[in-house]
């Protein structure tokens, strides 16, 4: 059986739509791979692209796609809400079918090695893939963001894995790893105030007493005039989804604030909306079916978890 893997690029442009789609069409036009979406934000000035395909077409494609890149951005005229060190700020592979993690690092080394010497482009290793534990959380590596990683590079203990000891005039620096599925979800706040916000996102994150296995923090949406809590669930078989909705809505509720509705970025399995779903069913004593079509789970998330644009297109066991 084919080996499938789940690629997912972030790259450094969320408002330029023309520059937006000539980046993409690389990929787009690759034959040998699937796009299955890819969502800009103008806030985050970012884009997030899934891509699944066999392994070989994948790394051959985000070495296109840096190539593409590097002509597109040049992030020192970049300004955005997301944290970034790279004009691509990060690669990760993700198993999906008869792959293990072990072949994921190994992805993501051929790769790093690949783009660091084609385009003189510093690469480092994270999540599974690292070779230290200051590197296995993303947000170490990208501390400083790419105006900080001018200076930061130069220190030893910051050399990266692959490629020159010398930040990337106009990319940057580049992260690539192997990792688990991550969800990435943001749950909207009626309010402008930044300050509650980040209060909220405290409760919830691991780093500051909340829950194990989440990353947050607040962010405030221009263009939709209210802030949200923003962040990854690295584990949602241990936390899920509706454990951290409840707990923001709980928070809200200490200062008079609506929780409107929340949003996944990229994919999310089928199964982390399940054990999400069964918490509401339950609470209505409701039958509830593990193994429901995917279109009532579409809808039953739109109605307990408040899911904005949400469709089955995001739910990667549509697209397997």
């Amino acid at each position: 059986m084919a080996k499938i893997v789940e690629c997912v690029p972030n790259f450094s442009e969320g408002r330029d739509q023309e520059k937006i789609e000539r980046i993409i069409s690389v990929l787009r036009d690759d034959q040998n791979i699937k796009l299955i979406n890819y969502e800009a934000d103008a806030d985050y000035n970012r884009t997030v692209v899934t891509t699944i395909g066999q392994p070989e077409h994948i790394i051959n494609a985000m070495v296109n796609l840096t190539d593409i890149v590097l002509k597109e951005i040049d992030l020192k005229e970049h300004q955005g809400e997301h944290a970034r060190m790279g004009a691509i700020d990060v690669i990760p592979f993700i198993p999906i079918a008869n792959v293990k993690m072990s072949e994921c690092v190994e992805y993501a080394q051929r790769l790093a090695e690949k783009i660091s010497s084609q385009y003189d482009i510093p690469c480092f290793l994270y999540a599974e893939a690292a070779k230290n534990e200051d590197r296995v959380k993303l947000p170490n590596i990208r501390k400083g963001e790419f105006e900080g990683m001018e200076e930061k590079i130069k220190d030893p203990k910051w050399h990266p894995d692959f490629g020159p000891a010398k930040r990337h005039d106009s990319f940057g620096a580049l992260a690539i790893g192997a990792r688990d599925f991550l969800i990435a979800y943001n749950i909207d706040i009626d309010s402008d105030d930044e300050k509650i916000t980040k209060r909220f996102a405290r409760a919830i994150r691991g780093s500051s007493g909340g829950f194990q296995y989440i990353q947050a923090g607040p962010v405030f949406l221009e263009n939709r005039g209210h802030t949200q809590v923003t962040m990854n669930i690295l584990n949602y078989k241990k936390n899920p989804i509706y454990r951290i909705f409840e707990t923001v809505k709980m928070e809200a509720k200490r200062y008079h604030i609506e929780v409107p509705s929340a949003e996944i970025v990229g994919l999310v399995p089928k199964d982390a909306l399940v054990r999400s779903l069964r918490y509401y069913y339950g609470l209505e004593e409701l039958s509830f079916d593990s193994d429901m079509p995917i279109d009532e789970v579409v809808e039953a998330c739109q109605k307990y978890l408040k899911f904005r644009d949400f469709d089955k297109t995001k739910i990667i066991d549509h697209f397997l």
